[in-house]
């Protein structure tokens, strides 16, 4: 089977879901107020997201790892700030434990796809 869009892909799906997740964690409480976090956790999850679309619509396999390798750094991102987040105590150990799985999970799709098409490339489009 042939995917012909982004949003069949798994590894966006569950980059779709750590969103999910981190929008859920920084709306209340003290975490809400600490902007500068929210934000750049916020963000750094929905980069890891857009970064695996955006780089399935370049076409280009060669390009698509590339925005890949990307997506991959944003989810060590969401990591770091996570510990920030836990450490300041704007959510629990069992929350930070669910979140850091989906990151993990959402990491080794990613770099599972990388090395799939890096063993295919040709240069080709799709």
């Amino acid at each position: 089977m042939k995917i012909t869009r982004f949003e069949e892909l798994d590894c966006w799906q569950e980059a779709r879901v750590l969103v999910k997740k981190i929008y859920s964690a920084t709306k209340d409480g003290n975490f809400k107020r600490d902007m500068r976090l929210t934000n750049q956790i916020q963000a750094a999850a929905t980069s890891c997201m857009a970064n695996i679309a955006e780089g399935f619509e370049r076409r280009y396999d060669k390009e698509f790892v590339q925005y890949l390798y990307i997506a991959m750094a944003s989810t060590a991102e969401v990591k770091s700030h996570l510990y920030v987040a836990l450490d300041q105590a704007y959510i629990e150990k069992a929350q930070f434990d669910d979140i850091y799985a989906q990151v993990s999970k959402t990491s080794k799709m990613v770099s599972s796809l990388i090395k799939y098409l890096r063993k295919s490339q040709t240069g080709q489009t799709r």
